[in-house]
């Protein structure tokens, strides 16, 4: 009983400029997902963040390691921990860039390639899941606007 007061006590707050804030919003979506991710992908012992980078490394062997972290927003120093931890897994591997020698080249291993693969349709449905209150239409508008709006905010 004492939870179900202090949970309409939580709802009960004025969140005054908050209430209409893009920023707010989006921060406790992306948490809502990520948390689902985390439940709902728990057994793929990943974080949404390092599965984000095998999905770009997946479809686009041989970038490299700031190509990665630019596609995904992610500061470099972050990038290069997380390729650490997926290279000790064994998902996937640095290897010399073609075309600059200072750099490195990012491919899935054949662990790697295995597991993303067994890994997907798990993915794929906790994300269905998360989006399960909106028709398809409002999931596309959605994706569409958010892009526009990341797109104008990184070419300022």
């Amino acid at each position: 009983m004492a939870s179900r007061s202090k949970r309409k006590n939580e709802l009960d707050v004025d969140l005054g400029l908050l209430g209409s804030s893009l920023g707010y919003h989006l921060r406790r979506a992306q948490l809502a997902a990520f948390n689902g991710f985390s439940k709902g992908c728990a057994e793929l012992g990943i974080s949404p963040g390092l599965f984000a980078v095998l999905e770009i490394v997946y479809r686009n062997p041989g970038l490299t390691q700031t190509a990665v972290a630019n596609t995904l927003g992610t500061d470099r120093s972050a990038m290069v921990a997380a390729i650490d931890k997926l290279e000790k897994m064994n998902l996937l591997e640095r290897c010399a860039a073609e075309n600059d020698r200072r750099s490195y080249a990012l491919r899935m291993t054949e662990h790697g390639n295995e597991w993303y693969q067994a890994a997907e349709q798990k993915v794929k449905a906790n994300e269905e899941a998360f989006y399960e209150p909106l028709q398809d239409s409002e999931r596309e508008l959605l994706v569409d606007m958010l892009t526009r709006l990341s797109n104008r905010a990184e070419a300022q």
